[in-house]
């Protein structure tokens, strides 16, 4: 005798706990992966609208608030920093400009010294990298 099925796959009790407690797992990874460490220094450049450009190939040196030398992802004294700009700008074909991304606590101290440092090394022109002013 066969009986009549009644019991649908479909239409059965819809069990939200597995799906929730996946989802607040998701969020606790989130959230803990915003805390998690990130390397480098944390500068805060200068604002300023409508500035020239470098228009030849440049090279980046950051500066921080402590008046500590970044180049190349690594930190720097002044006497390695100074052989490694002279190296690369007399490896160079074209003229070197020096981008100085500086924090914007940095002393105006800081600022000529390492101008004068790239200077010293065969790089010109120095110019200082700003951030583009928040659009009202």
């Amino acid at each position: 005798m066969k009986f009549a099925r009644n019991a649908d796959i479909s239409r059965g009790h819809l069990d939200a706990a597995p799906y929730v407690s996946v989802l607040m797992l998701l969020l606790i990874f989130l959230m803990a992966w915003s805390f998690i460490y990130t390397p480098g220094i944390r500068l805060q450049p200068p604002l300023a609208n409508d500035l020239p450009g470098a228009d030849r190939p440049s090279v980046s040196v950051a500066l921080d608030k402590n008046g500590s030398l970044y180049f190349e992802n690594k930190a720097f004294q002044e006497a390695e920093l100074r052989t490694r700009l002279s190296e690369i700008a007399r490896n160079s074909k074209a003229p070197l400009t020096l981008l100085v991304y500086a924090d914007k606590d940095a002393t105006q101290d800081m600022l000529v010294h390492l101008a004068l440092l790239a200077r010293d090394a065969g790089i010109p022109d120095a110019f200082l990298a700003t951030l583009p002013r928040p659009v009202p």
